[in-house]
């Protein structure tokens, strides 16, 4: 599945102008909303071939809910909350809503199901640019990059053997919260790396695990038994500040802690402390609360911690990946079919 949507994605605008031709939309020029303006113009240009384009020139949520008013469909291409009332805002005629994200906690899906409105989104095309991202922040973490840029910038470089010692990756146990399509690609990474023991936790033991040769527990013993940590789960009611002061106690010290799924996961304050404690020895975050953080935020102020502004699709074929994704589930159910990548909770 993830190959088809790859293939797909890499071959606008060789996929999107066919599309456009195949369908005939008749006289009718369906009423597009796109929520962004930060999109190549050729893209917005192969949608306005036969269909009315508004593309969002404002950033906050009046501008956002203002443009899509009389849309019949809307690609959603920002984090801002997708509910009743942007559904609202939009009007009784909207027929499907694609979002640019693999993740949608933002997105009020009951309601899509309530008004029979179509929802897609962008899944498994992120799999290989957040994965990327994830190992970056390992290594960085564990062999203490940040640290070490700040120690040359004070003048404290020390030449002596046991100077900065940081923590070895090869024959490590890697635990995994969260095994889907991000968990598994992060999976993937880390063969090259020699890794002892992978062990991975979620809803369900899964027959992608076993071929792996990765082991199912519960989180109690993959916290207790790995090295690195990595979060890569929805964010949901019950993963909420899962991570907080008492699953950190149940960590190594030695131990490394990655985000790469959402902020709202980590209990921020807890992890601030664990990191100055040394309850855990490093953190490596993609994703944070809120975003964008604070200048201010003590995060910033840990030598032990790397954070970088959520760049985990922020590649140049990421992006017109997912926007093809999202194009082409709109302009496919707009055209009396379905989506390509329709979200199921």
């Amino acid at each position: 599945m993830r190959t088809g949507l790859v293939r797909l994605a890499r071959s606008l605008p060789k996929m999107l102008e066919p599309l456009l031709v195949q369908h005939n939309f008749g006289v009718h020029r369906p009423k597009l909303a796109v929520t962004c303006s930060d999109i190549p113009t050729r893209y917005i240009e192969l949608l306005q071939q036969k269909c009315d384009v508004i593309v969002c020139q404002g950033t906050n949520r009046a501008d956002i809910l203002r443009s899509i008013s009389g849309a019949e469909g809307i690609l959603w291409l920002t984090a801002d909350r997708l509910d009743s009332e942007a559904l609202d805002a939009a009007g009784h005629q909207l027929k499907v809503v694609s979002t640019m994200t693999s993740g949608m906690d933002y997105v009020e899906a009951e309601e899509f199901v309530k008004r029979g409105i179509a929802l897609g989104h962008t899944p498994k095309v992120v799999n290989d640019p957040v994965a990327d991202i994830a190992i970056g922040l390992m290594l960085a973490a564990a062999r203490r990059f940040h640290e070490g840029r700040l120690k040359i910038a004070n003048g404290q470089w020390e030449m002596r053997p046991q100077w900065m010692l940081g923590q070895d990756v090869p024959g490590s146990t890697v635990g995994i919260v969260g095994f889907g399509g991000i968990g598994q690609t992060i999976l993937k990474r880390l063969k090259g790396f020699d890794i002892g023991r992978c062990l991975y936790t979620g809803r369900n033991r899964k027959p992608e695990g076993d071929e792996a040769g990765a082991l199912f527990v519960d989180l109690t013993t993959l916290l207790r038994e790995s090295d690195f940590v990595f979060v890569a789960c929805p964010l949901t009611e019950q993963t909420t500040k899962m991570f907080n002061r008492e699953t950190f106690a149940l960590m190594k010290p030695s131990s490394v802690l990655i985000n790469v799924a959402r902020g709202g996961i980590i209990d921020q304050v807890a992890l601030i402390e664990a990191l100055k404690s040394g309850t855990i020895f490093a953190a490596g975050l993609d994703v944070m609360t809120p975003e964008p953080l604070d200048t201010n935020d003590p995060l910033l102020s840990l030598p032990n911690c790397v954070v970088v502004p959520h760049l985990g699709t922020a590649t140049k074929q990421s992006l017109l990946d997912m926007f093809t994704i999202t194009a082409n589930n709109v302009l496919s159910v707009l055209a009396g079919g379905s989506l390509v990548a329709p979200f199921r909770k």
